[in-house]
């Protein structure tokens, strides 16, 4: 995603939610996508039962039930795909559970002055607030006024602007962070992007929204 380029709208308003086809493996819950490592658990059959990482082309290889494409499905859903693929194997009357161990398919990247940057597993619900606590929070410097969003959404590269300080005082909302989502928390992107904040007085209670032109 850019994270420059000229702006070409900017607006007061919410940052519109990312399309499925902007997301690595699709909406909330938890959808399963390439990189990930699932439990799969097979009742009472242990030979039947391993941890397996969903490969490239998002597909896991399993004993009897053989190659599943996993792409876009939820847990609950590759467990009845594993117990079809039994059945049809002869193994009567399967039961079988599917558990996420390690999620890199969906992930938002927290960075500029936060104390800890990284890329972090986005797992149900999250928001702003939370992507910036999971990143232990603003660093010394930072201004917590000044936070950037970057998101794709229907294929454009957008952004927002977000003052950290009226979310945490009760006079913004506090958005929704999705999967790709890049959080920038600092002066700098700020300013580049959101020229007009120079002349801005007051808490920002509702976000501004740009498009990036694509480079």
């Amino acid at each position: 995603m850019a994270a420059g380029g000229p702006v070409a709208v900017v607006a007061p308003g919410e940052l519109p939610a990312p399309a499925e086809s902007d997301l690595i493996a699709g909406a909330r819950p938890h959808l399963v996508g390439p990189g990930d490592t699932l439990s799969v658990n097979v009742l009472g059959l242990p030979e039947l039962s391993e941890q397996v990482r969903v490969d490239s082309s998002g597909k896991i290889a399993l004993p009897l039930a053989g190659s599943i494409d996993v792409r876009g499905l939820q847990p609950e859903e590759i467990a009845r795909a594993v117990e079809v693929r039994l059945r049809s194997n002869h193994v009567r009357q399967p039961s079988v559970a599917i558990g996420v161990l390690d999620i890199v398919s969906q992930v938002v990247t927290v960075s500029g002055e936060v104390k800890k940057p990284g890329v972090y597993p986005v797992i149900g619900p999250s928001t702003l607030m939370r992507a910036v606590a999971r990143a232990e929070g603003t660093g010394d410097y930072a201004n917590s006024r000044h936070v950037v969003v970057f998101r794709t959404v229907n294929g454009r590269p957008m952004a927002a602007l977000y003052d950290l300080q009226a979310i945490t005082l009760g006079a913004s909302v506090d958005p929704q962070i999705y999967s790709n989502d890049i959080v920038v928390v600092g002066e700098s992107t700020a300013r580049r992007l959101f020229p007009q904040i120079a002349s801005m007085a007051g808490l920002l209670v509702t976000p501004l929204v740009t498009f990036l032109a694509n480079n």
